[in-house]
């Protein structure tokens, strides 16, 4: 796997992506020393290359009335291929799970979860996450606060 060659504007431009996608071409161009037409070709090909898989809209996950995080090792009964492509399809179609991490270690995954509250999580648990053929083990710890989350990532400039 090769990994691809950014030279210091990109990761300019991705950088301020980051904090605010939202930002016009003209004052993105400005602020990594740009014109605007150059500063646009570049992103289309940062696009392109899957540099930039997507713009999304970042939810206050209170607001929208999902205080509850949920950090869940799961492990398998058996850790054969089969096994895991069934587990990895099942977990992808559950929108309460934010994040899923194949793992090593004494788990097989890593999950994160939202939830209303304890009822809606225990709902989810009981009515999904144990109905998936091939679990041993389920463990859940909950998160009392959040200290830091970004999903930025650490470019050097």
């Amino acid at each position: 796997m090769s990994f691809p060659q950014l030279d210091a504007i990109d990761r300019r431009l991705l950088k301020a992506l980051q904090s605010n996608a939202r930002m016009p071409n003209a004052e993105l161009a400005k602020l990594v020393g740009l014109s605007p037409s150059p500063c646009l070709r570049r992103l289309k090909i940062l696009e392109k290359k899957g540099i930039i898989e997507r713009y999304v809209a970042l939810l206050d996950q209170e607001q929208v009335g999902l205080p509850v995080s949920v950090f869940i090792s799961i492990r398998l009964e058996r850790q054969h291929e089969d096994a895991l492509e069934k587990f990895e399809a099942e977990i992808k179609s559950y929108d309460e799970v934010l994040e899923c991490y194949l793992m090593t270690g004494q788990r097989d995954y890593l999950l994160r979860v939202v939830a209303q509250d304890l009822r809606s999580y225990e709902g989810f648990l009981k009515d999904k996450l144990t109905r998936i053929d091939g679990v041993a083990s389920i463990e859940s710890s909950f998160a009392l606060s959040q200290v830091k989350y970004t999903n930025s990532l650490p470019l050097p400039v």
